[in-house]
């Protein structure tokens, strides 16, 4: 199987370590050397690579394609999210599974928080600012911390959030049919309220 992009590799390792063939693609090499860092060998192995341009070799390869905890949706140009679902069919054999999870446009609005705060352990202040674009989908989180001893700081991240629905017509037009839809990693079906979403598609 293939975890993509794989971070830190802490789904990599653990699935080698149930006894998977796996492989972990990432774009950061630093998070690469933490990954290989766990450990390879045999079962697991790492790649540094694009997913808009997965390797050429691994057309048909694999069985199951992994996705998880809202790693898509970043890239400025929504075309390359397309470009990304459509690699995805290209890796996977006949038959074979994706497994994508992320936030839930739907669940997401029909809970929103444009502000909230909390202080952490180490008397840490953080707070987050929110903003919607309904007409590009992106969501815009301004970040900032202050503390005791701690430097203030701040940061900005957009994701771009989708429907299930149009997620289901980007993978069919991949070749990819989305045959279950989940609440996020509960085993509840996915309603309009959830704020993340987990869908399993299958390659026709």
């Amino acid at each position: 199987m293939l975890d993509v992009p794989c971070g830190q590799g802490r789904h990599s390792h653990l699935l080698a370590e149930a006894g998977y063939n796996v492989d972990g693609l990432d774009y950061s090499e630093h998070l690469l050397e933490i990954a290989r860092r766990r450990g390879t060998g045999p079962l697991l192995r790492y790649t540094r690579g694009d997913m808009r341009k997965l390797p050429a070799r691994w057309n048909e390869r694999f069985d199951a394609v992994l996705n998880l905890f809202t790693s898509f949706g970043f890239f400025t140009d929504p075309s390359d999210d397309t470009r990304v679902i459509a690699q995805f069919a290209r890796v996977l054999k006949p038959g074979g599974t994706l497994i994508w999870h992320g936030g839930s446009r739907d669940g997401v609005m029909a809970k929103f928080l444009s502000r909230d705060w909390w202080q952490t352990s180490d008397k840490t202040m953080i707070a987050h600012e929110r903003s919607f674009d309904p007409l590009s989908g992106i969501l815009t989180i301004e970040s900032s911390w202050t503390g005791a001893g701690r430097r203030p700081g701040k940061r900005t991240h957009r994701i771009r959030l989708y429907t299930a629905t149009r997620l289901a017509e980007m993978c069919n037009e991949a070749g990819l049919i989305v045959e279950e839809a989940w609440d996020g990693f509960n085993d509840r079906a996915l309603s309009r309220t959830s704020g993340e979403m987990m869908l399993k598609a299958r390659k026709s």
